[in-house]
């Protein structure tokens, strides 16, 4: 008999993954009564047409913003558990049942996925590799929080510890200040992860999302 999963949520932002983005959902609904939200952000391809038709809730988010996209995703989210990634195809949607099951059977509240320990030049180059550890030094440093992959964008955690959450970034540092917010509020895990190769364009800019990042943490640290 399948194992199935209930009250289960997963947010998926878009913008352009017509490739990828109908494998994942049916993956994610062979779960069982999983409910998939993906949020587009003014794809020019068939992503929401495709996202429609293998049984995913599609929401229009017309204003560009990786976080903001996030949280009208996680504002329609019904379920108790909460499930977050890429529609590129990067992250391994596999994982994403054996992840449920740890946040269910444990008193783990944020399960953050881990790009690092795993990584090769192929899937993770390194000069990702650098500016992520940089940024992990600096959370290290402003709040006192050991991170291995402080940017990943693959999290399983529980609905009550974002609704603690406070100033969550709309742009990019959204990934890094969910993760700050779940260490204040509740209990968070890294499991390390093999991230895929990218067949869609990347939407990461990296020199700029970088420094950006690296000055939100410091006015989030200023601000509080």
């Amino acid at each position: 008999m399948q194992e199935t999963f209930e009250g289960i949520s997963v947010v998926i932002p878009t913008i352009n993954e017509e490739k990828t983005i109908g494998e994942i959902v049916n993956k994610l609904k062979a779960l069982g009564s999983v409910q998939v939200i993906v949020v587009d952000t003014r794809s020019s391809d068939r992503t929401k047409e495709v996202a429609a038709q293998n049984g995913a809730i599609v929401i229009d988010q017309p204003n560009r913003g990786y976080g903001l996209a996030y949280k009208t995703g996680l504002g329609r989210a019904d379920g108790k558990i909460i499930v977050c990634l890429d529609g590129d195809g990067t992250y391994p949607v596999d994982m994403v049942k054996p992840l449920i099951e740890i946040l269910e059977c444990s008193r783990v509240d944020f399960i953050s996925c881990d790009r690092m320990t795993l990584r090769n030049n192929v899937n993770y180059t390194t000069l990702h590799y650098v500016g992520n550890s940089v940024l992990n030094i600096f959370i290290r440093i402003l709040f006192n929080f050991p991170l291995k992959d402080s940017q990943s964008g693959m999290w399983v955690f529980r609905k009550s510890v974002y609704d603690k959450m406070r100033l969550l970034s709309d742009g990019m540092s959204f990934s890094q200040d969910m993760k700050i917010e779940a260490l204040r509020h509740g209990t968070l895990i890294e499991i390390p992860i093999r991230y895929g190769v990218r067949v869609t364009k990347p939407k990461l800019r990296t020199w700029r999302d970088g420094f950006s990042n690296l000055f939100h943490l410091m006015i989030k640290r200023i601000s509080e």
